[in-house]
């Protein structure tokens, strides 16, 4: 029967802009929902603004929402946070005891059913579908019973998977801490020149600022602990320095990003199938890739087939880093970045290379390749990007050869560098653990088996492992 006789509320924003604010009731877009998540909302509207703008229904926990253009067919679910809707968003309630909106979710990211949402839409420029076409979609579902089974056991998976999100972004967090306070604030450098002022040992106080462990913890550390934190303390210097960036330490230096880089070359999109020329099979990571490649998610990495030639300058090694060069905004600059970790490139089964709106860049080292992507990364949240853009155009491009001049990096001595590569390359390579993306292939495989009862869940109860 038709998508409306499932329906308790479908609730349409379309045609409506809320006056926009830095802070107060979330706002939920359509950029937001991917991969059948909410990400972080960026936009805002007054708490005092909610009831007159929310007019047409108050959005509940366990609803399904679901863009209606750019792009169109993201689906996710809400929980209990107080949320407003925007434009390209439609929120869905199934009708009690007749449908699961768990169940709901997942339907939508189905095969057939998006098909479905696709074969409706309109536009030339932006596709989209109307609510009229919305209503229309024919949908067949099992009893309410099933249903709920079915959701138990896809929901146990993203539950996972969304706990192995939110363990790779505080590593995230962790490695970006440690490069601002190294890097960005010299927290090491300022500690040891605040204990010489006062007279206090400043091997300890940069051993302190270095663990964050208050001193009288220090001498509670094992000796392989102790040691290794006492040999990195001294390495930073105990006075501050003139330099086109402000004041760095004493002895490192502001060179230009692209100084710090032996090759860089645009990417290459290749041909959809092997041919007498592009015969070279190949994963090509996009713009688009780059979230899910933070997530450890390689799976959806698009192969597809190059000729030798291009590969040999184009293929990745360890500690490349792929820049999105192309396709921005000012909601969302390019500039997005990954670091090619060890545990990245093992989950691929045959060469990388980046995609034609991307552009490779390979440090000198694998050492100055983590602090040149985490600067990547820094600059990119601070929005500093934004003024590498070549913004006169309706897409907005990086302008790669400006930033690689203009852009200032600190660069310490080879030891610092080695010391930070030490500490901080295994905290980046925990965060592509294959045990992420074997949870989301485990999910998709099961999803369309499920939806369509070629797998049946006979208990109640389900528990699913890794």
């Amino acid at each position: 029967m038709p998508l409306e006789d499932w329906m308790a509320a479908i609730i349409d924003y379309r045609g409506k802009t809320p006056e926009k604010t830095s802070s107060g009731i979330p706002l939920v877009t359509a950029k937001i929902v991917k991969g059948g998540r909410i990400e972080d909302p960026e936009e805002f509207i007054a708490e005092d603004a909610y009831e007159q703008w929310m007019r047409r229904g108050i959005p509940e926990a366990g609803d399904v929402v679901l863009t209606t253009e750019a792009p169109l067919g993201e689906v996710a679910q809400l929980d209990g946070r107080r949320v407003a809707l925007a434009q390209r968003i439609i929120t869905l309630r199934g009708k009690p005891g007749l449908l699961d909106n768990t169940y709901l979710k997942f339907a939508l990211q189905s095969q057939p059913i998006q098909e479905q949402l696709h074969g409706r839409a309109s536009g030339s420029t932006v596709t989209g579908i109307k609510q009229s076409e919305l209503r229309k979609l024919q949908l067949t579902f099992p009893a309410l019973e099933e249903q709920q089974r079915v959701a138990r056991v896809l929901g146990s998976l993203d539950g996972k998977i969304a706990v192995n999100r939110r363990i790779n972004q505080t590593l995230e967090a962790m490695a970006q801490a440690i490069f601002k306070s190294w890097f960005v604030d010299f927290d090491p450098v300022k500690a040891k020149i605040a204990a010489n002022a006062e007279g206090r040992d400043p091997l300890r106080a940069v051993m302190t600022a270095i663990s964050g462990k208050p001193d009288a913890e220090l001498d509670t550390l094992p000796p392989d602990q102790f040691t290794p934190l006492a040999a990195t303390a001294a390495l930073f210097p105990d006075e501050m320095e003139d330099s086109e960036l402000g004041e760095i330490p004493n002895g490192w230096s502001a060179a230009p990003f692209g100084s710090m880089l032996t090759h860089t070359i645009g990417g290459d999109w290749g041909g959809d199938a092997p041919d007498a020329t592009n015969d070279t099979r190949v994963a090509i990571i996009r713009g688009t890739d780059l979230p899910d490649l933070d997530q450890a998610q390689t799976n959806r990495v698009p192969v597809r087939y190059t000729t030798q030639k291009k590969l040999a300058s184009r293929r990745m090694q360890f500690g490349d880093i792929v820049l999105e060069v192309s396709g921005g905004s000012r909601d969302q600059p390019t500039g997005r970045s990954f670091r090619l970790t060890a545990n990245a490139m093992n989950e691929f089964d045959c060469p990388v290379e980046p995609a034609s709106f991307c552009r490779l860049l390979r440090p000198v080292s694998p050492e100055i390749g983590v602090i040149l992507g985490l600067h990547l990364s820094h600059i990119y949240q601070q929005g500093k990007t934004w003024e590498y853009q070549n913004q006169s155009t309706g897409i907005a491009n990086f302008q790669t050869a400006h930033f690689l001049e203009a852009e200032l990096v600190v660069r310490p001595p080879k030891a610092v560098a080695d010391a930070f590569f030490k500490m901080v390359n295994p905290i980046l390579e925990r965060r592509h653990d294959p045990q992420g993306r074997r949870l989301a292939e485990l999910r998709d495989a099961l999803l369309p088996k499920l939806l369509s009862g070629e797998l049946r869940v006979n208990s109640t109860e389900v528990e699913v492992t890794a």
